[in-house]
């Protein structure tokens, strides 16, 4: 089984590329905005899934391990497919997306390509549990949502600063400056400085 790859990218296809690996070349299927970023003798790191069918064995490659990890999740719900999660994460970050799951934003997920209303409820329904508040937001942050035992000062200020009109892009990179014994009110008060919406 495929895990990682370090190359040389050899070729660039619409949407897949071939990585140069030692003299064996890897045709690995990549997101639109990953291979919008590669050009032909670039040096290249990619975590990769590997999709292994009776008829064809199939790579999918990622720059970062929050990329490989959020699509890993996304296939294992029903109806998306691995072209679907691409997709998905060409549009959206994985850390914008972790985000959207854990708020619930039905409006934020159904927005993406292939993903109706049906499949948004089942996103959120199959993965809220499975996302780790470290694929929406930095250590120290993570550990203090974790922690806390009464309430979620993050959950709560999400709620409150969507009810606002603030996007989920928004949110999840002022939540990524706070700090862990921050409470609803100060994260709410540092988005709105942040953002210079007051």
């Amino acid at each position: 089984m495929i895990g990682y790859l370090n190359g040389i990218v050899k070729f660039v296809y619409e949407d897949n590329c071939i990585v140069d690996v030692h003299g064996v070349g890897y045709k690995v299927y990549v997101d639109s905005r990953t291979r919008e970023s590669l050009s032909k003798g670039q040096e290249l790191e990619l975590f990769i899934h590997t999709a292994v069918r009776e008829d064809s064995i199939t790579l999918y490659g990622f720059k970062s391990q929050t990329d490989y990890d959020i699509f890993a999740q996304l296939i294992t719900v029903s109806g998306i497919g691995a072209r679907t999660a691409l997709n998905v994460l060409a549009k959206m970050s994985s850390k914008d997306l972790a985000m959207a799951i854990y708020q619930k934003n039905v409006t934020a997920l159904t927005n993406l390509p292939g993903i109706g209303k049906k499949s948004a409820q089942r996103l959120i329904l199959e993965l809220k549990d499975k996302i780790s508040a470290d694929s929406m937001v930095d250590d120290d942050t993570a550990e203090w949502t974790q922690s806390e035992e009464k309430g979620n000062p993050l959950e709560e200020a999400s709620e409150a600063l969507s009810a606002l009109g603030y996007t989920t892009s928004e949110i999840a990179e002022v939540f990524r400056k706070a700090k862990k014994s921050m409470s609803t009110e100060e994260l709410v008060k540092l988005a709105l400085k942040e953002l210079n919406r007051f």
